[in-house]
């Protein structure tokens, strides 16, 4: 099967499919270096070749630690491209995520990236947003208040979005309420809302945009879509720099309601061992570990072992999952 090149201009993303900047930075170092990254398609087909300098246009780089990645963020800013960082902190209990990196040092982080980098570079993502026994409505609220008040003056957007029932996610949901005790559900749209408009008044008293992620039937007065992969802030990065430029990128976002520009991402699905049992972009959080115990880092490609063959995602949520689930 023929590979596909990309030759135009073009925003990369790195990667809302795993978290490079945390365990691949080797991996990408040598990528960046070299120029290009392989790339499999999740869906089949045929795979392809991203360029990562010429006729790259900016990065954006999703993670919940950036620590480790810091010398290759200077590497990347010394080549004169622009980047963006979307970073998740969302301070949700070890039995939802058991191995992230905590508030404290994710904060102090960010701190040090909008000192170096400016005041646009960085994006606090709290999401995604589940309702739990252990993370009630006034938990959440409480928790982002509290996160938003250390990172007030350092972010000016928080990206939000509920998390969608997607049929993997659901099993792992369950498996982990029954090993630690908890239940779950997706509420209605209204019980969303409420919450997103409390945020979004939480947000706007700490000098911050709230924004939620393709799911435009939840904005409102305090609120406003999201452009997680923006062309226009990755302008304004590159302007703080001295390189004022034009990002030429159209909107084309990956589901609905996504208004993202348009973007290559260059990882893959089941690689990120940062164990979350909500995560869409992990099926089998053992297998996830494995691949990346696994990675070699001079590959082309990201991950070890044959890609999945489709999407995470692509079975689509399940519908009518709104009353509490997964009580052991």
């Amino acid at each position: 099967m023929p590979a596909v090149f990309y030759d135009g201009p073009m925003i990369v993303s790195a990667s809302y499919r795993t978290d490079i900047p945390a365990f691949y930075g080797q991996w990408f170092a040598r990528r960046f270096r070299e120029g290009f990254a392989r790339v499999a398609n999740p869906y089949g087909g045929p795979p392809a070749t991203v360029p990562l300098r010429d006729g790259n246009d900016g990065f954006v780089f999703w993670t919940r630690n950036a620590q480790p990645f810091l010398p290759m963020l200077a590497e990347v800013r010394a080549a004169g491209l622009p980047f963006v960082v979307q970073y998740t902190v969302t301070g949700l209990p070890r039995a939802l995520e058991r191995s992230v990196t905590g508030p404290t040092q994710a904060v102090e982080t960010i701190r040090r990236l909008a000192g170096e980098y400016g005041p646009h570079t960085v994006v606090w993502r709290f999401d995604p947003i589940l309702f739990t026994s252990l993370t009630p409505p006034d938990h959440l609220a409480d928790t982002f208040a509290r996160l938003a008040d250390g990172l007030a003056g350092l972010v000016d957007e928080a990206v939000i979005s509920f998390a969608n029932p997607y049929r993997k996610t659901v099993r792992n949901l369950d498996a982990a309420a029954a090993t630690h005790d908890f239940s779950w559900w997706d509420p209605p749209a209204g019980e969303k809302r409420a919450l997103a408009g409390r945020l979004g008044v939480l947000a706007g008293e700490r000098g911050m945009a709230l924004t939620l992620c393709s799911q435009a039937d939840l904005v409102g007065p305090s609120t406003r879509p999201a452009a997680c992969v923006d062309a226009g802030r990755l302008e304004r990065v590159a302007a703080d720099w001295g390189m004022a430029r034009i990002i030429a990128a159209r909107i084309k976002g990956n589901r609905p309601d996504c208004r993202c520009h348009e973007s290559r991402d260059i990882g893959a699905y089941d690689t990120c061992p940062h164990g979350c049992v909500y995560c869409y972009a992990v099926g089998s959080r053992d297998a996830a570990a494995a691949r990346h115990a696994a990675h070699d880092p001079t590959a082309a490609f990201l991950g070890a072992g044959p890609p999945p063959s489709h999407c995470p995602d692509d079975a689509g949520p399940l519908p009518g999952h709104d009353r509490p689930v997964g009580q052991s």
